[in-house]
């Protein structure tokens, strides 16, 4: 069962390693470069659509250049065709260019055979480590731009630039670049339990790890001592970095860490959470079989998923 949990995380989670994606910044601002790599017949293109992915069939063989979970458009597929608009550079892989494009509402009544637009939290399993690097990337990059349209120093409508890295201002000249959220997440334990806790709006009966932004003058470490004190009363010690994830929702990136508590008493804060509990390993081990009839274990694809896993077979701080 754990390693189970442990291959289907890594799906997502570890694109963190780099998983294939030249990310060839060089031939960002290169026009002539970008036009004809666009136009190349092995050219790849990964579709996005009001934030939902374009996904393959699944169980489809991955494609040679992108993997297996996304669905690779070309430049002469019908729905590239009819919705030749910006795209976005996001690198080569093994020379081969590939763009992602935000399409239309309408693009959805063009949907390839067997392929479907789906949420990126709810397939994060079916994607290869280099499709979820891919996919971490165009989504970001494109959740950047549909809400950073105007100049933050003068409000004058930007430009794209550098294949979709930048913005500019033709006002005042001012350039912005996509950002990126650090949040930790973290799995504190205390002698044989792990802290689990959920969000209002989460699916009903699910838990996770308790997370948080970082704020400006944090450390990772300070951060997770924080965001555990304000949400449940708890203190903790020692603090160590386990794993990173992105998480294109729009611009985070998820800093997994191990706490130990110095305390066990929850008091939970109601603006932050809904509740949190102390789960025993065997519990743990029964919500990860859904043997659990209250709690639902963190989504599959998660770097919570992982964490949990982990410890729940002895891993690190077992």
């Amino acid at each position: 069962m754990v390693q189970t949990d442990q291959k289907e995380a890594m799906a997502f989670v570890g694109a963190r390693a780099g998983a294939g994606l030249e990310r060839a910044a060089h031939l960002r601002g290169d026009l002539a470069a970008l036009a004809d790599m666009q136009a190349q017949p092995e050219a790849r293109f990964v579709a996005f659509c009001q934030g939902a992915a374009l996904l393959a069939p699944e169980g489809a063989a991955p494609d040679p250049v992108i993997g297996a979970g996304l669905y690779a458009l070309r430049a002469g597929d019908t729905l590239r065709q009819s919705h030749v608009g910006a795209a976005v550079f996001l690198g080569l892989v093994h020379g081969t260019p590939v763009f992602a494009l935000d399409l239309p509402e309408s693009a959805a009544l063009q949907t390839p055979p067997g392929a479907e637009w789906a949420d990126l939290r709810g397939a994060l399993v079916r994607l290869c480590p280099l499709s979820g690097e891919i996919a971490a990337t165009a989504r970001a990059l494109i959740a950047w731009h549909g809400t950073h349209g105007f100049c933050a120093a003068c409000g004058t409508p930007s430009l794209s630039a550098q294949a979709g890295w930048q913005r500019n201002c033709p006002s005042c000249g001012a350039s912005h670049f996509p950002r990126t959220d650090p949040v930790v997440i973290m799995r504190i334990t205390h002698q044989d339990r792990v802290l689990l806790a959920r969000s209002p709006g989460w699916p009903e009966g699910m838990y996770s790890c308790p997370a948080g932004f970082m704020e400006p003058g944090e450390t990772p470490e300070m951060a997770v001592r924080r965001e555990v004190l304000e949400e449940t009363g708890i203190r903790v010690g020692a603090v160590r970095f386990l794993a990173a994830q992105p998480w294109p929702f729009p611009g985070s990136l998820m800093l997994g860490c191990a706490g130990e508590a110095e305390s066990d008493a929850i008091t939970p804060d109601p603006a932050e959470i809904e509740a949190a509990l102390w789960v025993p390993r065997d519990r743990l081990a029964r919500i990860y079989a859904g043997a659990d009839s209250e709690i639902r274990a963190a989504r599959p694809g998660t770097v919570a998923r992982w964490m949990l896993s982990d410890w729940l077979g002895g891993g690190c701080d077992g």
